[in-house]
């Protein structure tokens, strides 16, 4: 077992889909750090799931508690944490995760976002009669905000093991480039 690290945390965001809790694992072994899946966190803290909170008290109130993750609710360091897609187009937030850590961004194409969440009814935003139309439009929004923010790596084609290391090459660069600078 690898020591714990008590480096930087690296964030990883990206459209659903596209491998950030699966990559977020491996990187996390190859790096020895803890893995976190923001969602699940915020799901465990609720007691209730980020669908049932979607239709309880809708998507802002699901926003103000993955702020609150990012603001407090998670160690300062030593963390892979996987980030829901929508937090990073919140105000402020594309910022504030840049100032806590690395942030990679993964991209995968529409066909294989929609291979791996099509029937999964914990999507509530594919809950949409035209499910690749929805994907469409939100990747428009989102993708400039998501290049603007972290370091683009494609999960396309390539193995789980592959894109956990093309990640950890580039946690380590940049956090060797965040030490430099303090």
């Amino acid at each position: 077992m690898l020591a714990k690290s008590n480096g930087p945390n690296l964030y990883l965001i990206g459209f659903m889909g596209v491998g950030k809790s699966a990559v977020g694992r491996g990187v996390a072994r190859v790096l020895g750090m803890e893995f976190v899946d923001s969602d699940h966190a915020i799901e465990r803290a609720a007691g209730i799931t980020i669908s049932e909170m979607f239709a309880q008290f809708g998507e802002a109130h699901f926003r103000e508690r993955e702020r609150a993750f990012i603001e407090e609710g998670h160690a300062g360091s030593g963390l892979v944490v996987s980030c829901g897609g929508g937090l990073p187009l919140q105000p402020g937030m594309r910022e504030r995760l840049l100032e806590k850590g690395v942030v990679v961004c993964l991209f995968a194409s529409v066909e294989t976002i929609l291979s791996r969440t099509l029937g999964n009814d914990k999507r509530p935003l594919l809950q949409a009669e035209d499910p690749e139309k929805r994907v469409r439009t939100l990747l428009a929004e989102r993708e400039p905000v998501y290049l603007q923010t972290g370091i683009g790596v494609s999960t396309e084609g390539r193995s789980l093991n592959e894109v956990a290391a093309s990640v950890a090459r580039i946690y380590r660069r940049e956090a060797r480039r965040r030490e430099r600078r303090v």
